[in-house]
């Protein structure tokens, strides 16, 4: 049986195959996608209440956070600094324990 150098059926497999991939794609995209066109900046999740320079004192903190029910915690962004973090909704409650604490 001669074969036809001509015929393209060899390519008619991997042609349904990317089309195929292309639409899962499509559909996948849509799917996934955000609810709203368009992304708003995020409010900011933790903010600082305390910056100290012992971590020894701002896991003191956290204790007394801790027990008035505040929930927080501690970032090291450089040497000798340590900074408590708290949720925007006990900054109030958290800033006025911070200046009663006393372990700086």
């Amino acid at each position: 049986m001669p074969i036809d150098a001509g015929s393209l059926h060899y390519a008619v497999g991997p042609v349904i195959a990317l089309i195929t991939l292309g639409l899962i794609a499509v559909f996948l995209r849509w799917a996934f996608a955000s609810g709203s066109p368009t992304t708003t900046p995020r409010e900011e999740l933790l903010t600082p209440v305390a910056t100290l320079t012992r971590r020894e004192s701002a896991l003191a903190l956290r204790a007394v956070l801790s027990d008035a029910g505040i929930r927080s915690t501690i970032r090291e962004p450089a040497a000798h600094r340590t900074d408590v973090l708290v949720f925007p909704e006990d900054l109030e409650r958290a800033r006025a324990l911070a200046l009663s604490f006393g372990g700086k």
